[in-house]
Parts: structure tokens; C-alpha cells; sequence
């Protein structure tokens, strides 16, 4: 495990530390699970770009499949 230091305005340590007090957990592990959401969602788009550039060019034969699978296609 690796240590992080993170500079942040008073105001906004101030107002981490009460939520994470709040849902009864440290201001480490609130960051933890905020890193894990913001990492999920950049997996979750670069998936999804890779499926984007890997698709290019094939739009008629998606919406082929589109219209076999009851899907319907643009008017």
C-alpha cells in the first residue's frame, strides 16, 4: 500500500472529515471508495472506446443485427 499526500483547502478537509464522521468511517477510507468509483467509471469509458474505435466503420452491419435482434433501427 502507498501513502498519498494531498494538499486541499481547509474548508474542504473540513467538510470531508463530517461526511466521513457522518457514515461513521475515516476521511482515508471516504477517499478510497471515492478513487475506486472515479477509477471504475475511466475503466468503464476507456471499455467502451475501445469497443467504439474496434465498431468503426461497421454501422449498417450493426443496425442489421440491431433489426434481427427486434431492436429498431432509424427511421
Amino acid at each position: 500500500m502507498s501513502a498519498l499526500t494531498l494538499r486541499l483547502p481547509d474548508e474542504k478537509y473540513q467538510r470531508l472529515k463530517d461526511m466521513a464522521h457522518q457514515r461513521g468511517q475515516s476521511v482515508n477510507r471516504l477517499l478510497d471508495e471515492v478513487t475506486t468509483l472515479i477509477l471504475a467509471e475511466f475503466d468503464a469509458e476507456t471499455r467502451f472506446m475501445l469497443r467504439v474505435n474496434k465498431g468503426s466503420g461497421k454501422k449498417e452491419r450493426g443496425l442489421e443485427l440491431l433489426s434481427k435482434a427486434g431492436g429498431k433501427g432509424p427511421s
